[in-house]
C-alpha cells in the first residue's frame, strides 16, 4: 500500500465519527471518551457523592477553633488575625500552612480574593501557576500573596497624588478580570458648609490577573451619571449604577473602556503624564486615572426596584425585580429583558409573616433556573415557553422542599387543666425560632447538590441541620446535625466544600468561632 493510502486508510475512522456539537457532548457523557482528563474527574466526583450520601456515612466534629478577629474560608484554607495566619482544612486534623507575625493597623487586609491558575495557559512566573490570595490594605497597597506561604509576590500601591480609599475587591469576569473600588467620596462637613462641591463619587481601577495588569482606573462622576447615584458595582462586562430612587442602570464597561482611555499605562511603566511623573503601581505615585468619561454613555437598560434590587439570568434572559414600593416588600416581578414582558405567573410572592423577608435569586447552576427561599418553603421554579405561544414565557414549579414542621401545632384557642378557653391574640411568625426554619441555602456545584440549613430554637438552645438534596429533583439524601448550638440572633456562615462542612459563627463584642465537619465512615468504635 502506498503512503497516502494508508494515510487515508488511517483516517477513515476519524471522519466517520460524530460532527455534532450535541451528539459530541451525550458521547462524552456516557464515558465514550475515556482517555478524557475530565472523565476521570467526573468519575471520581461521583462516587465522592455516593459514599457521602450513604447511611453509614458520618460528619465528624474534628476542630473548632475561637478568635477575637473575623475568620474567613476559601477553597480549604482557614484565615485567621486579618489574614496573618492561614490553617489547611484538607488533612484529616486542620494544621498551619503559615503564621505571620501581627500586623499592624496601617497594614490593615480590608478585603481579598482567592486567585487560582487557568487551565492551558502559558504563565510567565512559576509562582503564577499556583493558588495566591489577592489582598487589599487600609494604606491602598494591592497585594498578590502565596496561598500555602503568604510570601508577598507582588505588590501594586493603587492611590495616586489624590486621596483615594480603597476599599473593595469583585470580579468583572471571575478569575480574568478583577476590580477595586475606592469607599464614596464625601466632603466633611466644614467644606460643605463652605460651598465646596464634590463631584467625583467613587473611583474603580480594573486589573487584568494572572499575569497581573493594569487596565485602567476610571471616576464615577456625578456631572455624568447624576447627583442621585449611591453605588456602583461591575459584573460581567457590565457597569451598573444604583441610585436613591431604586433606579438601576446599566451600561457596556468594555465600551466605556474602549471609547473613554485616554492612554493605557502598564505597571512598573515610567510616566509623565498630565503634570505627574513616575512609575505605573509605585509609591507614591500609584495610578493614574487614564479613563476619563467625559459624556454620558449609552445606556444599555434601567429598571425601578425596591432598595434597587435586581437580577438577572435564566434563558431566555430575564430579570428580577421588586416594584419601588415598601408595601410590595417580598413580591417578586419576573420579566423578559428583550422587552419587559411580565412572564406568566411571573408574580411570586410567598406571603410570609416573618421578621426577615424572603430571598430569590437565578440559581448558581447555570440552569436557568429560578430559587425563592421562604422561612419553611423553597421553590425551584423553571421558566418554560407557554403552550401555543412561543413568544411568551411562563414560571413553572420545579420541585419544592418543606421545613419539617410536623410537631408543631399553631391553634389560637387552646384548653387549660381546669378547662378554661384561652385565645390567642396573635399568630406565631411564619419564621418563629421555635419551628424550624430556613436560614441558609447553597449550591455545590462539583457535586451537583442543594444544601439547605434548617434551625429550631427552643428556650436558649437551637439546633441546626445542614441537607443535600439532589439538584434535580430535590430529593432528600442526607442530613447532618451541627454538634454546637445555633443562637438565630448571631451571624452565621456555612461552607460545604466536598467531604468538608465549615461553620463560622460571629457573636455579639466581635467574637468569633469556626467548627470545621469531616466525612468519616462510622464504625463500631466510633460509636
Amino acid at each position: 500500500m502506498c503512503p497516502q493510502a494508508a494515510g487515508r486508510a488511517r483516517a477513515a475512522p476519524r471522519a466517520a465519527g460524530p460532527h455534532n456539537v450535541c451528539r459530541l457532548l451525550g458521547r462524552r457523557a456516557h464515558g465514550f471518551y475515556a482517555r478524557d482528563a475530565g472523565v476521570a474527574h467526573r468519575n471520581n466526583l461521583g462516587l465522592l457523592r455516593k459514599i457521602m450520601c450513604q447511611e453509614s456515612t458520618k460528619f465528624k466534629n474534628v476542630w473548632t477553633t475561637h478568635s477575637a478577629s473575623p475568620i474567613a474560608y476559601e477553597r480549604g484554607r482557614i484565615y485567621m488575625d486579618n489574614y496573618q495566619c492561614c490553617i489547611s482544612s484538607i488533612a484529616q486534623a486542620p494544621r498551619i500552612l503559615y503564621q505571620k507575625s501581627k500586623c499592624s493597623k496601617s497594614e490593615k487586609i480590608e478585603d481579598a480574593l482567592l486567585l487560582e491558575c487557568p487551565l492551558g495557559e502559558m504563565l510567565p512566573s512559576p509562582s503564577d501557576y499556583k493558588s495566591s490570595l489577592i489582598v487589599l490594605t487600609v494604606q491602598n497597597w494591592l497585594l498578590r500573596l502565596s496561598a500555602d506561604s503568604g510570601e508577598v509576590l507582588e505588590k501594586v500601591y493603587l492611590a495616586g497624588s489624590c486621596c483615594k480609599s480603597f476599599r473593595y475587591l469583585s470580579w468583572d469576569t471571575p478569575q480574568e478580570i478583577m476590580v477595586v473600588k475606592t469607599v464614596q467620596n464625601k466632603l466633611p462637613a466644614a467644606a460643605r458648609q463652605a460651598g465646596i462641591q464634590q463631584s467625583v463619587l467613587f473611583y474603580l481601577a480594573v486589573f487584568q490577573v494572572l499575569p497581573l495588569s493594569f487596565i485602567g482606573m476610571l471616576e464615577i462622576n456625578k456631572k455624568i451619571f447624576g447627583n442621585s447615584v449611591t453605588d456602583v458595582a461591575v459584573s460581567n462586562g457590565i457597569l451598573i449604577v444604583m441610585h436613591s430612587m431604586g433606579l438601576v442602570r446599566l451600561y457596556n464597561f468594555k465600551a466605556i473602556l474602549e471609547q473613554f482611555m485616554e492612554q493605557p499605562f502598564d505597571l512598573g511603566q515610567e510616566f509623565n503624564w498630565n503634570g505627574q511623573a513616575g512609575v505605573v503601581g509605585k509609591y507614591p505615585f500609584g495610578l493614574p486615572c487614564n479613563i476619563k468619561i467625559t459624556d454620558t454613555p449609552p445606556l444599555l437598560f434601567e429598571a425601578s426596584s425596591l432598595e434597587n434590587a435586581f437580577q438577572i439570568g435564566g434563558y431566555p434572559w430575564h430579570y428580577i425585580i421588586t416594584p419601588n414600593k415598601k408595601k410590595h416588600k417580598g413580591v417578586f416581578h419576573i420579566c423578559s429583558l428583550k422587552d419587559n414582558a411580565l412572564a406568566k405567573n411571573g408574580i411570586q410572592d410567598m406571603k410570609c409573616c416573618s421578621l426577615e423577608p424572603d430571598w430569590i435569586y437565578f440559581h448558581p447552576d447555570m440552569s436557568g433556573r429560578i430559587i425563592h427561599v421562604g422561612p419553611n418553603l423553597i421553590k425551584v421554579l423553571k421558566l418554560k415557553e407557554v403552550k401555543n405561544h412561543a413568544d411568551q414565557m411562563e414560571i413553572a414549579e420545579d420541585f419544592t422542599i418543606v421545613a419539617n414542621r410536623e410537631n408543631c401545632v399553631n391553634n389560637t384557642v387552646t384548653v387549660t387543666a381546669s378547662g378554661r378557653v384561652v385565645k390567642k391574640r396573635f399568630n406565631l411568625l411564619d419564621d418563629d425560632p421555635e419551628q424550624e426554619t430556613f436560614k441558609i441555602v447553597d449550591y455545590e456545584d462539583e457535586l451537583d447538590l442543594l444544601s439547605t440549613v434548617a434551625v429550631t430554637q427552643i428556650g436558649a438552645d437551637g439546633r441546626a441541620h445542614l441537607d443535600f438534596h439532589c439538584n434535580e429533583h430535590g430529593i432528600l439524601l442526607k442530613s447532618i446535625p451541627f454538634r454546637e448550638s445555633w443562637d438565630v440572633t448571631y451571624s452565621h456562615e456555612v461552607y460545604f466544600d466536598k467531604d468538608l462542612v465549615l461553620h463560622i459563627e460571629q457573636k455579639p463584642n466581635r467574637r468569633f468561632s469556626c467548627y470545621v465537619y469531616q466525612m468519616v465512615c462510622d464504625t463500631a468504635k466510633d460509636d
